[in-house]
């Protein structure tokens, strides 16, 4: 026996001499040497390392210019030294180097006649199958490449050779069966690369591969798979619960990286299902509706959370919309969307048979899950305690008549709601995220191709365009059903043949999973299921607690149910919208009046593109995953500008949105530009004209004629007092407080040394001191409207935020009064200036004419000028 340990120089010397590196002569050399080798220890193990990683070198360079480098390599059968290093090997480092260098091999090499005798003689299977010390992660990260490596080359031919078969059935498969051991290993990139094995695995489109990988023990992967989802789910909530409690920078980095988990895993089944093997598909499907769906989300779903769930609803509502979007299956889609026809009491029993079903768990504390009594501004107290569905008696009388609504008598928080129900209690009452969620799960629906249409229909979300069409079909192909919706005065409104095929899926449901459900029990007629829709969308609008962001998402979905006028949209919601319009005109006149009127015409307009793009949009504004994130809005003590100036942005964003609801409710497009009157020239008599001041924003250094300006003394640093002069000017809707020094040499002239926006200057007189003036001073602009400066305003809305004061000395109270009355007048003027040019919108002494509105829009010149 030829031991290397006891000549270790003269080995490494016959090992460097001069050869041709990349010939037949190296591998026959190389090769030699391996097999002289009879143990491995320390002393020899870095010189069978590099005679492994040699050979890989030269077959691989083999295989793409000398066919007889591998014809060599099989003629010396080179994969059977390679087992018999293995077996004997004592140290750690040559089983890396092995595996390393198979990789190698198989991945680089192209010619199928060389892949298929590196695949055949159980060679490979032994390497798979072999004991390696696992507890090493790098040992272990080698072992997956190398079992990645092998699955690359996969296909028909292939992987007969890695299969043991008995009868013409696969009975063994060792490269996917030690693959899945690692399936849920803690490391992400262990994790990948199993999955990536199995859909190169599944994709061959091997028939008795694909029996086997389906067919016990092997299926439980599938359903083991969706479990350990189904902890990634529990995961993500409980991150959720504790980013309510503790928010910050961590706790959305946690959320956001288990999001992406779940997104990929949910991306994985998607793959898995697309591999075109049906029995792979009805195993992913089922697990997720038998582990995940009925018992853990849509339980936790309703508005009663005395019973213990595992999540939040919040976190049920992201996952339900999650696993519509990504998983895009037929049978998935329509049986979920069925199941929301059930009330939560159906799922009970699938918790009860699965043992850990239903254990006792938390609710997020992200979300309030009492209901708001301040719900609406015209739905009263009684109100939220049903869903109201007004359904007009013909599309030629749209009035509502008392004996034509639709009610459902049950509270919000009922078990005897159905799944939609609760979803649309939500939008009605619930809070800002509740109704986020639900608007989310409604657009999925609408936006899922594999849902059957009928499905949306009955669910009352079905696109008027899309009743049409479908209703034109059933007239073309005779049938009388579709002739007679088509052509009634009861067009679109859903018939009983779609309750019954609801009810099908019902059946199936019950069937095949237990719940037991039925169209008939489901407390409201079919025909009223899209007015609960509409009723619960305008009861979302004249709510006052909710986010401008969550209207602008209802506003979406309502577009998409109602791109044109139809009757259906009746006379009472057009008068609940306009009501709630008039209130938010209200508020948006206190605005013109409020700390920031120079900057309201500028956000109105660009927020006016802003909404439409938004509601015009083939998706929603937000993405799901947004109702999970904790609240970014920092509460500020006190009433400062920056408070004022975002609640004035968002009075901003919901008066448009009312506005463009009702234009498009009417039957009218959108015109790109909100009808506002374009600036005027100054009038010769103004304080800004007079003083010369012909600059949007005046700067320091500008010369301008002191008229009207007021001696005044100001510190700026503690006994440092400096003489100024004091003037305060409008120009349009803008307008400034300056502090003027006068010119020696010119009379009546002076050079502006300090500038501060007018608006929202609060001035008042000292109640102790009478020639003392306080002037709040607030930013020029807001942070948060500016993309290059919003990064910066979030990390300083953590903490204070100061508005700046002056505080001016007058020589005696008449001159302090004269600077007050000053500043009163050119406030006064600059909110004149805005209302005037907001007059088109603000006109409420005629109906929104739809044309008028589109032609004062583009006949009038749009600037962001004063």
């Amino acid at each position: 026996m030829l031991n290397y340990s006891s000549n270790r120089p003269n080995m490494w010397f016959s090992f460097l001499r001069s050869r041709n590196r990349f010939s037949l002569e190296e591998l026959r050399y190389l090769t030699d040497q391996l097999e002289k080798v009879q143990i491995i220890n320390e002393s020899n193990k870095g010189f069978v390392i590099e005679v492994l990683r040699s050979i890989a070198e030269l077959v691989t360079y083999g295989d793409q210019n000398d066919p007889a480098f591998f014809e060599f390599f099989m003629e010396k059968q080179v994969m059977a030294q390679f087992a018999r290093i293995l077996n004997f090997s004592r140290t750690l480092s040559v089983p890396l180097q092995l595996l390393q260098t198979m990789s190698i091999m198989i991945q680089n090499l192209k010619n199928e006649h060389a892949i298929y005798y590196i695949f055949s003689n159980e060679h490979i299977n032994s390497l798979i199958t072999y004991s390696f010390d696992f507890r090493n992660d790098e040992l272990l990260s080698y072992y997956i490449s190398f079992l990645r490596a092998i699955s690359g080359k996969l296909n028909k031919s292939t992987i007969s050779l890695l299969v043991k078969t008995q009868n013409d059935e696969v009975v063994s498969f060792p490269l996917y069966i030690e693959a899945i051991r690692f399936a849920f290993h803690e490391e992400n990139m262990v994790r990948i690369a199993v999955r990536a094995l199995t859909l190169n695995v599944y994709h061959v489109g091997d028939e008795s591969v694909n029996k086997y990988v389906s067919s016990p023990p092997l299926a439980d992967y599938f359903s083991n798979l969706v479990s350990y989802f189904r902890e990634q789910c529990i995961r993500l909530d409980r991150w959720v619960s504790e980013a309510s409690k503790n928010p910050g920078p961590e706790s959305t980095a946690c959320i956001l990286a288990a999001v992406d988990e779940i997104e990929d895993n949910l991306y994985y089944f998607s793959d898995v299902i697309s591999a075109g093997i049906p029995d792979l598909g009805r195993l992913i499907t089922e697990n997720i509706l038998r582990i995940l769906t009925f018992p853990l989300i849509l339980s936790s779903l309703n508005m009663d959370h005395t019973n213990e769930t595992h999540i939040s609803g919040t976190t049920s509502l992201y996952l339900l919309c999650c696993i519509l979007r990504i998983v895009k299956t037929k049978d998935l889609a329509n049986n979920i969307a069925t199941a929301l026809f059930c009330p939560p009491g159906a799922f009970s029993k699938i918790c009860e048979d699965k043992p850990n079903g239903c254990k006792s768990g938390h609710v997020s504390a992200h979300e309030n899950l009492q209901l708001d009594n301040d719900a609406s501004h015209s739905v009263s107290e009684g109100d939220t305690q049903c869903l109201r569905v007004m359904v007009p008696n013909s599309s030629s009388s749209p009035q509502i008549h008392p004996g034509e609504d639709f009610i459902l008598q049950h509270s919000c928080n009922s078990p005897h709601l159905t799944l939609r129900e609760s979803l649309l209690s939500y939008v009605v009452s619930g809070n800002d995220i509740q109704v986020l969620g639900s608007l989310s799960v409604l657009a999925t629906l609408l936006q899922t191709k594999e849902l059957d249409e009928s499905m949306l229909d009955a669910f009352g979300i079905l696109p008027q365009r899309k009743q049409h069409k479908k209703l034109l079909l059933q007239a073309l192909v005779g049938e009388g059903s579709g002739e007679e919706q088509l052509f009634s005065s009861e067009t679109g409104l859903l018939k009983d043949g779609v309750c019954s095929e609801v009810d099908s899926y019902l059946q199936k449901l019950k069937d095949q999973y237990g719940l037991s459900c039925s169209c008939s029990e489901l407390g409201a007629s079919p025909r009223g299921n899209r007015f609960q829709v509409l009723n619960a969308l305008v009861s979302l609008f004249c709510r006052s607690n909710i986010s401008a962001e969550t209207l602008w998402g209802g506003g979406w979905l309502l577009r998409q149910l109602l791109p044109y006028s139809e009757s259906e949209f009746n006379s009472h919601h057009l008068k609940l919208l306009k009501d709630t319009y008039k209130n938010c005109i209200n508020g948006l006149l206190q605005e013109v009046r409020g700390a920031w009127p120079d900057l309201l015409v500028t956000v109105l307009i660009d927020e006016w593109k802003k909404c439409k793009k938004a509601i015009e949009a083939s998706s929603p504004l937000k993405d799901p995953k947004y109702i999970l994130l904790p609240s970014q809005k920092c509460d500020i003590e006190g009433e400062s500008s920056f408070t004022a100036g975002e609640r004035m942005c968002e009075m901003v964003k919901v008066f448009v949105l009312l506005h463009q609801l009702q234009v498009f409710s009417l039957g009218g497009a959108l015109p790109d530009q909100p009808p506002i009157l374009s600036p005027t020239d100054l009038p010769t008599n103004s304080r800004a004209k007079t003083a010369g001041l012909d600059v949007l924003s005046p700067k320091p250094g500008t010369e301008i004629k002191m008229v009207d300006a007021v001696p005044c003394r100001i510190a700026f640093e503690r006994g440092k007092e400096r003489h100024f002069c004091f003037l305060a000017t409008s120009r349009g809707t803008l307008g400034w407080v300056l502090l003027v020094e006068e010119l020696p040499l010119k009379q009546n002239f002076g050079t502006i040394r300090v500038a501060a926006p007018l608006a929202g200057s609060m001035p008042r007189i000292d109640d102790k001191h009478s020639k003392w003036l306080h002037i709040r001073i607030r930013p020029s602009t807001l942070a948060f409207l500016e993309p290059s400066k919003s990064e910066a305003f979030g990390k300083a809305k953590t903490k204070a935020l100061i508005d700046g004061r002056w505080t001016l000395a007058f020589r005696d109270e008449e001159a302090c009064k004269s600077a007050l009355s000053m500043i009163l007048e050119e406030m006064d003027l600059q909110s004149i200036e805005v209302e005037r040019r907001l007059k088109p919108l603000l006109n409420l002494d005629r109906p929104i004419d739809v044309q008028q509105t589109s032609l004062e829009a583009s006949s009038t010149t749009q600037t962001h000028a004063p």
